[in-house]
């Protein structure tokens, strides 16, 4: 008697823990397709020309469709200023990297394959990119985003788009998103959710450029 009560408390506990891990993955399921509705939804905006405040690879940043005039310049209008220098532009891959910087050294291409922390290259000689998000020299800073999160995000919109700190100009970039000032959370379209919570202070990337050694150049380390 006593060997079937075990058996039947067993075969209970079992049953419970087996829907309890189903239940476990079909939140997980969930979650996983609410993210990446959710980055269908924030694509299509890029797409209508939207300006966002997102979670990118480094720290929070505004951005929008690098290639969409009027909405670079909303972001000029709500940072208070054109950056000097162009705006950063962030890619999904090499690959798409290439349609940009179509003569790229055969070294480059195997450092940022292999490079592990965000960095943004300076390249001089691009193409198929306007002139109101390059440096006045014409050189044009890209990056290839190393964050999950900001591959699929571009990919699923299909081409580059601005990434510049969710900051005033002349005011210290925001570290987490809780460093957001309200005017510029005002002043976008929409508002990422994902990340939100994150508590680990984040840094801009690395800038270099190949000096003409073919040799890295650190601009900010």
């Amino acid at each position: 008697m006593g060997s079937k009560v075990s058996c039947v408390k067993q075969a209970t506990t079992f049953a419970a823990a087996k829907s309890t891990a189903s239940t476990h993955f079909k939140i997980i399921l969930y979650s996983m397709f609410l993210l990446r509705d959710d980055i269908s939804e924030i694509a299509s905006l890029f797409q209508k020309g939207s300006i966002l405040c997102y979670p990118t690879d480094t720290v929070w940043g505004i951005g929008c469709d690098a290639l969409h005039e009027s909405s670079v310049e909303r972001i000029s209008n709500l940072k208070g200023h054109v950056p000097e220098k162009g705006y950063v532009i962030l890619v999904s891959s090499i690959e798409m990297l290439k349609r940009f910087v179509p003569k790229m050294p055969p070294r480059l291409e195997t450092l940022l394959a292999h490079h592990q922390r965000p960095l943004t290259m300076i390249y001089s000689d691009t193409q198929g990119l306007p002139d109101w998000i390059k440096a006045p020299d014409g050189s044009a800073a890209i990056r290839v985003a190393t964050d999950e999160f900001c591959r699929e995000l571009i990919e699923a919109f299909g081409g580059p788009i601005i990434s510049t700190s969710a900051n005033k100009s002349g005011e210290p970039f925001p570290p987490t998103f809780g460093g957001i000032s309200s005017e510029i959370l005002a002043g976008v379209d929409y508002v990422v959710k994902y990340r939100q919570d994150d508590r680990e202070p984040a840094e801009p990337s690395s800038i270099a450029f190949l000096d003409r050694y073919q040799e890295l150049e650190f601009i900010r380390d």
